[in-house]
């Protein structure tokens, strides 16, 4: 048997099929069933700490003098914030608040002195007439600080938003500018959502917290003041009552962290079954499997399990809130035994005695105000914190803003002995490649997936500093240029392209930073080299079509037209360097074959260099120089011509593309033969 008669020798004129599969590890045979996710006692126990979720609870694991010996900081980090965001809102609060806390207290002195009249001897109508001033003054106190804190919400109402607009506004402009590679990095992703989606929210709802707070300490410095003026023994009474409610509220605000805990463990299960439900990718799959059941299923019983946390949360306040009361009780209980016994002795008059019960009633109220705040001004400020910390972090890494602005038009580009490893990466992306591109070349990398080609053309795009070596614009270092002078000077067109929920004309204009103003020439000429002009005829609306669905009458395209109207992009920037980093990867080869067509000749010009990334080798023929990467270093360079001359392994990986079509080719021409000569080939088979 010669080699082509054995069953698993190659065709001819076919590359060469691999061997066969290495068999794996022997696997033994899976349990019958398993226990449902989070059916243990305590769900948080097995879910891994979400990085949105690493300050839920802290509250409830502080001690009191910890929350206590805090928030003198939060109120000055929360009143710095407020005066850099206005000035005269932030005053109009603070004196605002003061004259609120001066009227509660001017208001109690004037109940007590109404009492004063209604307890003094003398005929009923006589002490009523009396008292009618003092009555008048209660009703004025009353009503100016139902004023002064109708004006201390107005004054919140104008603060708040700009504290969050600031803080959004320079938290959105560092993030979108820090350096490439630090948004490569997982863990600063995490930091930045959890900075936007909780420190910017705990931002807006913290001011108010802090207003709310200082109410409360202020009411309770009033109430004290007033049992001072009527006798100062009262104050050593005031704890007796008021320190078993603020016990107890202390106690409530820690189960209701603590249960938050747990919710917030179950939600995060619940969401994963939700999102399964709802999510367009998994719908079909979803159907075809017939798996809704299943989903619901579990979705109900960590339903229940929500329900249950609820139901316990409910009890538990209801109990804590009991004993509070009943602790509070026995303290009032023995604060009025007190009160009563300093009445009888003549210690205190009738008058004031009655005053006191009014001081402190209203001490109840403001501490128990006071400790529920508390726990959340201490709490939600960890997050600020945190928002404010990955500020400051960031302005660390922004991109180089010193030196002078890259050129308008470039002659060469120089890349010597450059070398480029990724954060967290041993084996450099890059090891001392070196190369010079001249303005009217189309140059070419190509290379097996990791070889170092896409890395290579962001370092020419500015988007990443080199870790060794140079990288010089006619002469210049690219280290002493503005960084973002130098991405602008760089049209790149990647193999997944941003899908902006813009309107046709505005995903091309963009890349010259506007999203309103264009060149209606240029764009149509960027429209017809990239082949997006059939794209943008065949819309309702033409340019001005909504490319998302999310917009009412916005259209949806397909990946084919996402890459032409990306490469449009590209073109429409009109800038010295473009960078194709297979950009055709998801259009038919017709399309594919006219953008090439157009960039390589129709879009040729004299002052532009152009580098195009690709793995089909057919599309890279024409191209002045080929630089082949492997293993982050270039192994070869040359025309087409010269490489498949050299019969390396440019030459190599263009055979094997070649005789892959050549193979489907005669397989193709294999089935459309009759299986015998003459043999016609009938319908009825």
């Amino acid at each position: 048997m010669t080699a082509t008669d054995r069953p698993d020798a190659p065709r001819p004129g076919t590359a060469e099929l691999p061997g066969p599969r290495v068999e794996s590890p022997a696997l033994p045979l899976p349990p019958a069933s398993v226990a449902p996710e989070g059916d243990g006692d305590d769900i948080t126990d097995r879910m891994a700490e979400a990085y949105w979720s690493v300050y839920d609870g802290a509250a409830a694991t502080a001690s009191v003098g910890q929350v206590l010996a805090r928030l003198p900081r939060i109120v000055r980090q929360v009143g710095r914030l407020a005066w850099r965001a206005g000035p005269r809102a932030t005053l109009a609060v603070v004196l605002l608040q003061l004259a609120s806390a001066a009227m509660a207290a001017f208001g109690l002195m004037a109940s007590v002195a109404v009492l004063h009249e209604l307890f003094a001897q003398g005929p009923t109508p006589a002490k009523v007439r009396a008292a009618v001033p003092q009555l008048l003054l209660v009703v004025a106190c009353l009503s100016v600080r139902a004023l002064l804190e109708a004006g201390v919400s107005l004054a919140e109402a104008r603060l708040t938003p700009r504290i969050r607009t600031a803080l959004e506004t320079e938290f959105l402009r560092l993030t979108a500018h820090v350096r490439l590679e630090v948004v490569d990095d997982a863990e600063w992703h995490d930091d930045a959502y959890r900075a936007h989606d909780r420190g910017l929210f705990y931002a807006r709802m913290i001011v108010g917290q802090v207003v709310t707070l200082a109410s409360s300490l202020l009411g309770l410095c009033a109430t004290a003041a007033v049992l001072a003026l009527l006798h100062p023994l009262l104050l050593l009474l005031l704890p007796l009552s008021v320190v078993p409610v603020g016990a107890a509220a202390v106690r409530a605000a820690r189960a209701r962290f603590h249960s938050f805990k747990r919710w917030n463990a179950l939600q995060r299960r619940v969401r994963v079954f939700s999102w399964l439900l709802l999510d367009r990718d998994s719908a079909a799959e979803l159907r075809s499997d017939t798996a809704q059941g299943a989903l619901l299923a579990e979705h109900h019983r960590l339903t229940a399990r929500i329900a249950e946390e609820d139901t316990r949360l409910g009890t538990n306040a209801a109990l804590l809130t009991l004993a509070g009361r009943g602790a509070g009780g026995v303290g009032t209980g023995i604060t009025y035994t007190v009160l009563g016994a300093m009445l009888v002795a003549g210690w205190l008059p009738l008058a004031a005695g009655a005053g006191a019960v009014l001081a402190i009633q209203a001490a109840h109220t403001s501490l128990t105000r006071f400790v529920d705040v508390c726990h959340l001004v201490y709490e939600h400020a960890m997050w600020v914190d945190d928002l404010l910390a990955f500020q400051k972090r960031c302005r660390g890494l922004l991109p180089r803003r010193r030196g002078p602005a890259a050129p308008e038009s470039v002659r060469t580009i120089s890349l010597k002995d450059v070398s480029y490893t990724y954060p967290g990466k041993d084996v450099p992306a890059l090891d001392g490649i070196s190369m010079t591109l001249h303005a009217g070349q189309t140059v070419a990398f190509v290379g097996v997936n990791g070889s170092g080609k896409s890395t290579c053309s962001r370092l020419i795009a500015g988007l990443y500093d080199p870790c060794g070596g140079t990288i010089r614009w006619d002469g210049v270092d690219v280290t002493e240029l503005d960084t973002e002078s130098l991405q602008a000077r760089v049209a790149t067109v990647l193999q997944d392209p941003v899908h902006f929920p813009f309107s046709a004309l505005s995903n091309l204009t963009v890349s010259r930073g506007t999203l309103t103003e264009a060149d209606p020439g240029q764009a149509l000429a960027a429209a017809v080299a990239s082949g997006a002009d059939r794209v943008i005829a065949g819309l309702p609306d033409s340019w001005t079509t909504l490319l998302s669905k999310r917009f009412k009458g916005g259209q949806e395209l397909s990946a084919g037209q996402w890459a032409k109207i990306a490469v449009g992009r590209g073109i429409y920037k009109n800038a010295p360097v473009l960078l194709l980093d297979e950009p055709t990867a998801s259009m038919d080869p017709k399309a594919e074959h006219a953008v090439y067509q157009a960039v390589l000749r129709g879009g040729h010009r004299a002052d532009r260099i152009t580098v195009l990334i690709s793995h089909r080798l057919a599309s890279v023929v024409e191209c002045d120089t080929i630089y082949v990467f492997d293993s982050g270093r270039i192994i070869e360079h040359g025309s087409h011509r010269e490489l498949m001359e050299q019969g390396g392994e440019y030459a190599g990986m263009f055979r094997l593309q070649a005789a892959a079509y050549s193979a489907a080719d005669a397989v193709g021409a294999e089935r459309r033969a009759p299986e015998q000569p003459g043999e016609e080939v009938t319908a009825q088979g």
